[in-house]
């Protein structure tokens, strides 16, 4: 069986723990394709690799699952590697927050013998896709948290033109606008005080950051909504970030945001759930 390994190249602590959960997988009948940085980093650290853990910077498809050692980041460049595969993904959290991560190194026992016997739960997330004559072609235009566009090397606020399947919507002055999934709703989208929202649910929310009007609001729309947003400036650019991997754009151009047609299957352990995951990452409702 195959799993494709991604993982942060900043957890040196964590070596001796990972050095033994690749042990365990292997004894489990495990092969692994690991990604070709995260490969570098191991072997430049001396750790020792079982037989069948080898570099693969191809998409790693065929395996039966993919892997993230380290935090939120680490996942979402999991999932740029796993692309539109699908193959289901597990986060294993070696970071801080890790609200991605449903497990840790100290459940690695457990983690191995469930992946051998196929016994997690899954629950598709969708993703959102960006469009535009000013898009780089080497970017990959998917983001499983977020689109953010943002104001670029200026104190002023931008103006954002925003229609949805069509219709004008608003032209938001603020500092930027927040795409956010619902996987993403507890990212950048909270912090600009954006509701959270459950990771399974078909919708998107847009966010206003520092609007320059009371009446700006964040706003839930449905995921199969087109999302068309204008940019406008006293500057001569702005900046778009997928999930933090930016971009800059000529002010007076647009981009347009869709569902993308395809799914990231995140894993977690049997017993998880949406509202135990508030209580222990977010510390929800604690007094």
């Amino acid at each position: 069986m195959l799993l494709a390994i991604c993982g942060s190249r900043h957890q040196d602590s964590c070596l001796p723990e990972i050095s033994r959960f690749f042990g365990l997988l292997a004894e489990e009948g495990f092969s692994a394709h690991i990604h070709p940085r995260f490969y570098s980093y191991l072997t430049d650290k001396g750790v020792r690799l079982p037989a069948g853990f080898r570099s693969a910077d191809m998409q790693p498809r065929g395996a039966v699952a993919a892997l993230s050692l380290g935090g939120d980041g680490t996942f979402l460049r999991a999932a740029q590697w796993i692309g539109d595969s699908e193959i289901p993904i597990l986060g294993i959290n070696t970071g801080h927050l890790g609200f991605l991560a449903h497990c840790s190194l100290a459940d690695a026992s457990e983690v191995a013998s469930l992946l051998a016997s196929g016994n997690f739960s899954s629950s598709p997330r969708m993703l959102l896709k960006v469009e535009g004559d000013q898009v780089p072609e080497h970017i990959w235009p998917f983001a499983l948290n977020e689109v953010a566009i943002l104001k670029e090397d200026t104190s002023s606020m931008i103006n954002v033109d925003t229609s949805i399947d069509g219709y004008f919507l608003a032209d938001y002055l603020a500092d930027g606008l927040i795409i956010a999934t619902p996987t993403g709703s507890t990212g950048y989208n909270l912090s600009v005080g954006g509701p959270i929202l459950q990771p399974e649910l078909d919708c998107s929310v847009i966010s206003p950051i520092a609007p320059h009007s009371l009446t700006m609001r964040p706003l839930v729309v449905g995921a199969d909504t087109t999302i068309k947003a204008t940019v406008t400036s006293r500057a001569l650019t702005y900046r778009v970030s997928l999930d933090g991997r930016s971009f800059v754009m000529k002010c007076g151009s647009s981009i347009t945001i869709n569902r993308a047609p395809f799914c990231i299957h995140a894993l977690s352990l049997p017993g998880d759930n949406f509202p135990s995951t508030l209580r222990q990452k977010l510390h929800w409702a604690v007094r």
